[in-house]
């Protein structure tokens, strides 16, 4: 398709996706309609669909964006740093993605919250998925390579070792397990701390999660992951 007819179809299908945002935000993703969008942009009801198949096709697409835009943020972050400043790294990692979801909650909701009722991400969602795990992997990866221990050792938790094989395959890692182990639950626990003030379960209890959240990051990099 070239010509005019291509450039309406750009245009008509970022209206469409411009559209699904705000429903998004307002109504959250698992009320998003094709219908009412089309009705909002003078469309017949039949003809929104030559743009996208189903309501879930959409969804897709708005996931593969917000991931994206989250990897930018991460990965914009880790290189404004000193390569050799694994700590200053890890932070600047972390308040990206604490920043990035704090300003785009719709987006974190649809992304990491409540699963929307019979959806189910394709493969095409995994690429940009991966994009801010990434960044993490390869902080790890440095770690490790510049002689950072962690100051916990792994248990002797029963198939521990063999699962650890599995996810150093997965991720393109080889760390030592106390590195593996340090590392993940150390972004578990950033995740979990972002998780609880997004969706608004810290409020009576700080008057600014930032400082909590700033001090945990540089606990969980020096104490957990041994960075430097």
């Amino acid at each position: 398709m070239t010509g005019k007819r291509a450039v309406v179809r750009t245009e008509t299908t970022a209206a469409i996706i411009r559209h699904a945002r705000r429903q998004l935000e307002t109504r959250g993703a698992a009320n998003i309609s094709l219908r009412e969008i089309a009705r909002d942009l003078d469309m017949a009801s039949s003809a929104i669909y030559r743009y996208f198949e189903s309501r879930d096709q959409l969804l897709t697409v708005l996931i593969i964006d917000a991931y994206s835009r989250l990897g930018a943020a991460i990965e914009d972050a880790d290189t404004a740093c000193d390569r050799d400043d694994l700590i200053g790294r890890w932070t600047a990692i972390a308040l990206a993605f604490r920043d990035w979801a704090l300003t785009n909650q719709a987006d974190y909701g649809l992304v990491f919250g409540t699963p929307v009722p019979g959806y189910e991400a394709p493969e095409d969602t995994n690429a940009a998925g991966m994009r801010y795990t990434n960044v993490v992997v390869q902080l790890v990866a440095d770690a490790t390579a510049r002689g950072c221990t962690s100051a916990i050792e792994p248990p002797k938790t029963k198939g521990l070792v063999s699962e650890y094989r599995n996810v150093k395959k997965a991720i393109g890692v080889n760390a030592p397990d106390a590195t593996l182990l340090a590392g993940l639950s150390a972004w578990a626990a950033v995740f979990g701390a972002i998780n609880l003030e997004i969706f608004g379960h810290v409020d009576i209890v700080y008057t600014d999660p930032g400082v909590h959240f700033a001090a945990l990051v540089d606990m969980l990099g020096r104490q957990v992951v041994g960075l430097t």
